[in-house]
């Protein structure tokens, strides 16, 4: 099975390249699966229900999200009707939506699992704990498992690897926006990378425009950053799993320049 997982997806520049290339990519590397970190799409904050629901229909199965999916109000309600948007399940209990999905592609049951770090993060659960019940609740037939810990320190999320290898298919980090170049297959099976990057304009910081940013580090009465523009990349994996094991047989890191 080949799965491909988009880092995070950044305001307009980062949406409009993966609107654009989804279906190229999904036919380039014979995608099964779709995944695709959606807590920036809307202006850099969050999504909205129509933005999502043109991403899910242009070829996105499941997305995932970090501590920004809740700044849009409208996203509570839709969060809690459309199981395919997760939220972290570390967070508290009683928060709207999910952070599991389970599904099924061409007879082979999968399941995503979204957590959130604690390290330099607002308060969560404990997401070692969390991801060790979650996968305790999945059968042995659901044998593609995929993570996306959404955490900013890189020792966090190592540890989450090591603690999760040869029980999920893949744990990759989202979050810092930045790719690391650390991609390996884990000696039990589990496909890592500490951070899938952005999906985005890379012409500024992170993804916001870069005199913006630089006020805000050099001046008490900024402006809020607008998102930037340029330079546009779609970055993430592609994960080549054995449907029967659910190991890893190959990732590949992907950074891709992308002119609308």
């Amino acid at each position: 099975m080949n799965v491909l997982m988009i880092a995070d997806v950044v305001a307009r520049p980062g949406r409009i390249a993966v609107l654009e290339r989804i279906e190229d990519l999904r036919e380039q590397y014979d995608i099964d699966l779709a995944v695709m970190n959606a807590e920036n799409v809307a202006g850099g904050f969050s999504i909205t229900p129509p933005l999502a629901e043109q991403l899910f229909a242009a070829g996105i199965d499941v997305m995932t999200s970090g501590n920004h999916i809740f700044d849009k109000r409208e996203v509570v309600p839709y969060i809690e009707r459309q199981p395919r948007l997760l939220r972290p399940a570390n967070y508290p209990p009683g928060t709207p939506g999910r952070g599991i999905w389970k599904g099924e592609v061409r007879g082979c049951k999968i399941a995503v699992i979204n957590l959130i770090g604690r390290v330099f993060m607002q308060p969560a659960d404990d997401p070692f704990r969390t991801a060790d019940e979650l996968v305790n609740t999945l059968g042995t037939d659901t044998t593609v498992k995929l993570v996306d810990f959404h955490a900013e320190a890189t020792s966090e999320k190592y540890a989450m690897g090591w603690f999760l290898d040869g029980r999920v298919s893949a744990v990759v980090g989202t979050h810092t926006h930045v790719q690391t170049a650390d991609e390996r297959i884990l000696p039990n099976g589990t496909a890592y990378l500490t951070d899938l990057g952005m999906t985005g304009s890379h012409a500024g910081v992170i993804g916001m425009n870069r005199e913006d940013v630089i006020a805000r580090f050099t001046s008490v009465t900024s402006k809020r950053a607008e998102h930037a523009q340029g330079d546009v990349r779609i970055c993430g994996v592609v994960l080549d799993i054995d449907e029967t094991t659910g190991h890893a047989r190959e990732i590949t890191r992907l950074s891709l320049k992308h002119e609308s």
